[in-house]
């Protein structure tokens, strides 16, 4: 069976939480792309998300989740990610807002510079987040000190807790149960912004890394029975493992939620596109660099090399490969994150012009 929106809002908000950001975000179409692209193209601004300048998708899973801390009397908030996660930054501000202390364990992928600490580190640092920094070993794998990274956080909430203090643990890119309520949440809030311009997405794209904000799109699209096709695209490598993932993520947050006739198919419900992460994560390709240009360019409008640069860069690619039909009509979702346009060369790329000098 399948459930009004209504009904499923009754679900979701049955749910503690805390109001961070400004909703709905904003949705419009993009004249010149579409023009130019042969489509009916439409912007999710969830880079417009607030409350701070630099909100992000995160916000919507925070709102869950930092709800769910304070009705459990946490003072504490531990959360991980690399050096210039979005989530990190944006769960620092969400504890701020909420009056909580967050602590950041934050994997360098890409080597810190303490002498020009840039972008979403910096952001932390001014936020007076606690932050611990972990280095990669020589061999070692991202996976490998992302989980060391969980070790030595465990070892800190232990020591607070002896102290008396109450932690709450937020999984990287806030993937659970709690946060995917969150997008859940977002694809019911978009259906009612499409259906107001009468309209109906053939097609929506999205970047997924820790596939919280997949398992909670695919949710809310099977709770009311929507046939719109999602495209989730990875901006790290993963495996078809990874569908299988989304999938439980996915009825995890519907049996929280105590729906039980309701079930997504990790061979039906969700889709992948698994190439455009290339050349690997936190690292800039031609395609999402060209994507990034494009946009700007046609536009006036940003994306980030780490996560929506490469799925507009998917978009873009499907378009042109026939994948997306001519006419469809496709919702772009602008998970945020445009600080990284401000980070280390590594992350950021070959996005700059030559400037001319006049004598």
């Amino acid at each position: 069976m399948s459930y009004t929106i209504n009904e499923a809002k009754t679900l979701l908000h049955s749910k503690p939480r805390c109001e961070l950001g400004f909703f709905p975000t904003p949705l419009h179409r993009l004249d010149r792309l579409s023009e130019d692209l042969g489509i009916d193209l439409y912007m999710k601004r969830d880079d417009l998300t607030g409350r701070s300048l630099f909100g992000g998708n995160k916000i919507r899973k925070l709102e869950y989740l930092i709800g769910d801390a304070l009705a459990k009397g946490a003072e504490y908030v531990f959360t991980y990610g690399a050096t210039q996660s979005n989530h990190a930054m944006q769960t620092a501000t969400a504890c701020r807002k909420a009056g909580l202390k967050p602590i950041l364990y934050l994997t360098a992928v890409v080597p810190v510079d303490e002498t020009d600490v840039r972008s979403n580190l910096f952001l932390d640092q001014v936020l007076g987040a606690e932050i611990h920094i972990v280095r990669m070993l020589e061999g070692e794998t991202e996976d490998d000190a992302d989980e060391r990274a969980l070790q030595m956080a465990a070892i800190r909430r232990q020591e607070l807790e002896k102290e008396g203090h109450v932690c709450y643990d937020v999984p990287m890119g806030g993937a659970n149960r709690v946060g995917s309520i969150g997008f859940a949440d977002g694809y019911l809030e978009l259906t009612q912004q499409m259906q107001a311009l009468g309209k109906k997405a053939d097609f929506l794209y999205h970047a997924t890394g820790t596939a919280g904000t997949m398992a909670g799109l695919a949710a809310g699209r099977k709770l009311i029975g929507s046939s719109s096709r999602i495209v989730s695209v990875n901006v790290s490598k993963k495996d078809d493992s990874y569908l299988k993932k989304a999938a439980d993520l996915a009825n995890q947050t519907l049996a929280y939620l105590g729906v039980t006739d309701v079930s997504v198919d990790p061979s039906a419900d969700v889709e992948r596109e698994g190439e455009f992460y290339q050349p690997g994560y936190e690292m800039p390709g031609k395609e999402s660099t060209e994507a990034i240009k494009y946009l700007a360019q046609r536009e006036g409008l940003f994306v980030d090399p780490v996560y929506s640069g490469k799925a507009l860069a998917a978009l873009i690619a499907h378009v042109k490969s026939g994948k997306i039909p001519q006419g469809s009509c496709v919702v772009f979702w602008h998970t945020g994150g445009a600080t990284a346009l401000f980070a280390e060369h590594e992350i950021v790329g070959d996005l700059s012009n030559t400037l001319i000098y006049d004598h």
